[in-house]
């Protein structure tokens, strides 16, 4: 899941204080289940920019909206009448959300009013915790399904560093040090021995900017109508 966190009011305030109108939009997927982007989060939101426009005499008309997807084209459909009455979007979505927004509502401007922390897990009710890094070459399977990349505070592929102390990490005494968690998950799947590899330099040649992926499944009818000419 994509993780994100509100901008302070200030700082959203200081983007749409000049504005006539605003429609603040919502995505009802990942930001939703962190809290900082769903239906509630726009709802609690325009309020207080209603509050804060009418106290300084602005008066911004401010509408709301939540959509399931902001990263999917067809879910923008159902907000499009309604975007058209407005000057912005205020997306309470993450990076990709409001990049597509303002692609997609062209040549509307969309305002991000998160900010897009890092993809990860729940932990425990109200905790989120980074576990991916989206490298484009995924190498769990050598480390018990934990992610050097992201644990170590190094990123090391060969650890641990001098530096742990106590199973803890020398960057933060409440971050766990990644090759202990490595190590005590390699030997309770009874392959310490992978511990004796050295692994390569990783490579991060498909992490290349911006990235893309098409599924073959979708490139079978234009090859078969390759084939057919």
């Amino acid at each position: 899941m994509i993780v994100g966190e509100r901008k302070p009011f200030e700082q959203i305030w200081e983007s749409v204080k000049d504005l006539k109108s605003l429609l603040v939009l919502g995505c009802g997927t990942c930001v939703a289940v962190c809290q900082a982007g769903g239906e509630k989060e726009v709802g609690l939101l325009a309020s207080e920019l209603r509050m804060k426009s009418q106290l300084g005499g602005k008066n911004i008309k401010i509408g709301e909206a939540t959509i399931e997807r902001q990263c999917d084209r067809e879910f923008f459909d159902k907000i499009k009448e309604q975007a058209v009455e407005f000057d912005a979007i205020l997306s309470m979505a993450c990076g990709a959300g409001v990049q597509y927004c303002s692609e997609i509502l062209e040549p509307m401007r969309s305002i991000p009013a998160l900010d897009t922390r890092f993809i990860g897990v729940t932990e425990v009710e109200g905790n989120w915790a980074e576990r991916c890094r989206a490298c484009g070459n995924c190498v769990l399977a050598d480390y018990g399904g934990i992610c050097p990349m992201t644990i170590c505070a190094k990123s090391l592929v060969n650890g641990p560093c001098g530096g742990s102390k106590n199973g803890k990490c020398e960057a933060g005494q409440d971050k766990d040090c990644a090759w202990v968690l490595i190590y005590n998950r390699l030997k309770k799947q009874n392959r310490l021995a992978d511990l004796n590899k050295v692994m390569t330099v990783k490579d991060y040649s498909k992490q290349t900017h911006p990235g893309r992926y098409i599924n073959e499944v979708y490139l079978k009818p234009k090859m078969e109508e390759k084939s057919a000419q």
